[in-house]
């Protein structure tokens, strides 16, 4: 038996103390890890200064749950296009055009004018099953015009998503005459959009679900493949075999689609549509994943990042209101940090 030196269990040690940084190292610059810390940290801060640490209370926690929900699918939905080198500004005018299809849909197929404002919807389990997929199906739709006019017309998708953007709210406009459509079932609110279960939002729970499965999807299936390779190089994709249009507007229908379901939270969060009250959800979206690690530029993507990267607007303006600021900070904060964000990316494709 070979003796043990007494500068071995120093070198081990050595060696154990250099693996122990260079992990750190590694989760240091992990950017989903960045942000998620961030977010506690936040939370953490707004407890601290909030009236009697409301902010850290389980009613707090679970409106947090409530209001992510929505921008957390459309930074999901962001990803998939900002993976693919395609910037889509639309996202919040696709939501409310989806929401006010499906409660029109919801509506007229609920029960007569009298019914419905009485609170009765005899034909409920219809109308919400044609409500839902109307929401789904104008979103989807709505993609398939963003990803034509970018593939077939060659319009630059932030040009051409700042022009449906347009169309899609003076659509929504001319449906209602710009007012909202109230009288939605209560059903909507009670069982999906202030339901809790075991104190977490059911919302937050479906939502979590579907982002697990589309991390999955970016990350292990031959869609994610085609979709980073698209936004890393349109020419060695098409070289590889790759149907990039057809892809393109694939990506795109996957957003309008995730819009859809968004539209559905935001219909079942009040019983009524909110026509005016999505402006800057594209911008918080596009930021949310830029933030937790997306690539502006196409080619790399972090679905669970664009998480905690939307995360952390939400938890800006709720916590600011909670220390009695008015939640305008949080477009400044959000700002700069995206800015920053932007420019970390730049130096990183450049290699510096």
């Amino acid at each position: 038996m070979t003796a043990m030196t007494g500068s071995e269990p120093t070198s081990a040690l050595a060696s154990h103390g250099a693996a122990v940084q260079r992990l750190g190292r590694r989760l240091a610059t992990h950017t989903a890890i960045v942000m998620a810390a961030i977010d506690v940290l936040l939370v953490l801060l707004f407890g601290l200064l909030s009236t009697d640490h409301l902010f850290l209370s389980l009613a707090s926690f679970q409106n947090l749950g409530f209001n992510g929900a929505q921008i957390v699918l459309l930074a999901v939905a962001a990803t998939f296009e900002l993976a693919a080198a395609q910037i889509d500004i639309s996202l919040g005018s696709i939501l409310v055009l989806s929401s006010i299809v499906g409660g029109e849909v919801i509506q007229h197929l609920g029960g007569s004018s009298a019914q419905i404002q009485a609170g009765t919807y005899p034909h409920l389990a219809r109308a919400l099953m044609l409500g839902v997929a109307a929401c789904v199906a104008t979103g989807a739709v709505f993609g398939v015009v963003n990803g034509l006019i970018v593939t077939r017309l060659r319009v630059n998708s932030f040009i051409a998503t700042l022009g449906t953007t347009g169309i899609g709210l003076g659509i929504a406009f001319i449906i209602t005459n710009g007012a909202d459509l109230a009288y939605q079932p209560t059903w909507l609110q009670d069982n999906l959009g202030a339901r809790n279960v075991v104190d977490v939002p059911l919302p937050a729970l479906l939502v979590g679900l579907l982002v697990l499965a589309l991390w999955a999807v970016l990350r292990f299936t031959r869609f994610g493949l085609h979709t980073l390779a698209v936004g890393s190089s349109l020419t060695s994709a098409e070289r590889a075999g790759v149907r990039v249009d057809r892809h393109i507007v694939r990506v795109y229908v996957l957003a309008g689609a995730l819009c859809g379901l968004a539209s559905l939270l935001d219909l079942s969060r009040f019983a009524t549509t909110n026509v005016a009250g999505h402006t800057n959800d594209a911008l918080a979206a596009v930021a949310g994943a830029v933030i937790g690690g997306t690539s502006l530029f196409g080619g790399r993507a972090s679905v669970i990042g664009s998480v905690f990267g939307a995360l952390l607007a939400v938890i800006l303006q709720s916590g600011l209101i909670a220390v009695g600021l008015t939640p305008f900070y949080q477009q400044v904060a959000v700002g700069v940090v995206l800015i920053t964000a932007v420019y970390a990316d730049r130096r990183r494709q450049a290699g510096v």
